[in-house]
């Protein structure tokens, strides 16, 4: 069973408001999960995650978020090519997350849903 169970295109935008309808649209969702992180708002919207707010850009430069069952086997293998964790395992509104670097400079984040 793969660990991974889904990935969260990242998005920041001017207006959560605004931009909602938009990514409904487009991804047919029609439930929106809004949470707040640190000084940052977002919402949750089939495969996208979108961020609002004045600090929303700080965390623009992750590549995608992923949802996985457990961070454990993220960790290893992260850590065994090379890569580096950058922040957590630490709680957050929807999981368990963690940042980190690939060998080869990508940051991703990932979220434990269990």
């Amino acid at each position: 069973m793969p660990n991974i169970t889904a990935v969260l295109a990242r998005v920041v935008v001017p207006d959560l408001d605004a931009a909602i309808p938009l990514y409904q649209a487009l991804s047919g969702a029609t439930e929106v999960q809004r949470f707040t992180f640190a000084d940052v708002e977002l919402a949750s919207i089939g495969p996208f995650l979108l961020l609002s707010g004045p600090h929303a850009v700080r965390y623009n430069n992750r590549v995608a978020t992923l949802l996985v069952n457990d961070l454990g086997p993220v960790i290893r293998d992260i850590t065994e090519a090379g890569g580096d964790i950058l922040d957590g395992p630490n709680p957050a509104p929807n999981g368990v997350r963690l940042i980190a670097r690939n060998p080869d400079g990508a940051v991703f984040e990932y979220i434990e849903t269990r």
